[in-house]
């Protein structure tokens, strides 16, 4: 049976294969005080790089897929930070750091591939809304002192119509 979608792309089931390895494989290896900390962390940067793949897939327009396809990038460097972390502190052995980081290398030239595909393939290009952008403004918060706004009557109605420190005018 052929996979459909996301699960047949051969980045996509490297990286899982990725991730059932640092599952299975590394993180028994840590010891408990690292269960909330390296572990925790380890297992999460593992998983995104399969979701972000796998969400990007979703996507149609080609410029949203190779977001999601550098945000995976990334988290794969995560996890290979995590690797060499665990290596450094004598977690687990260099045998299986130099497997574990053959595996996320294979992973690494899969994703580059994929996103020159991508690039190449420009699809969604052509499509209506392709050159709409979401910005979001930047908004400046302050304190202000509490003698040029002293703080409001307790019996005052204060609501989102009716802010005695919104400037309605």
């Amino acid at each position: 049976m052929t996979k459909r979608g996301f699960e047949g792309l051969k980045v996509w089931q490297k990286a899982r294969t990725l991730m059932i390895a640092v599952h299975r494989q590394v993180v028994p290896l840590l010891p408990p005080e690292e269960k909330w900390g390296l572990a925790h962390q380890m297992r999460a940067s593992s998983k995104s790089v399969m979701a972000n793949i796998a969400e990007g897939y979703g996507r149609y327009y080609y410029g949203d897929v190779i977001r999601f396809c550098y945000n995976a990038r990334g988290s794969l460097d995560e996890t290979v930070n995590h690797l060499i972390t665990a290596m450094d502190l004598g977690y687990i052995p260099h045998g299986l750091y130099a497997e574990m980081r053959a595996l996320a290398d294979e992973v690494r030239r899969l994703l580059n591939g994929y996103i020159d595909f991508l690039k190449r393939r420009r699809q969604g290009e052509d499509e209506p809304g392709r050159n709409l952008l979401v910005r979001e403004l930047r908004v400046v918060y302050e304190v202000a002192d509490e003698e040029v706004y002293p703080p409001p009557d307790p019996g005052e109605a204060v609501g989102e119509d009716s802010h005695p420190y919104l400037d309605t005018s």
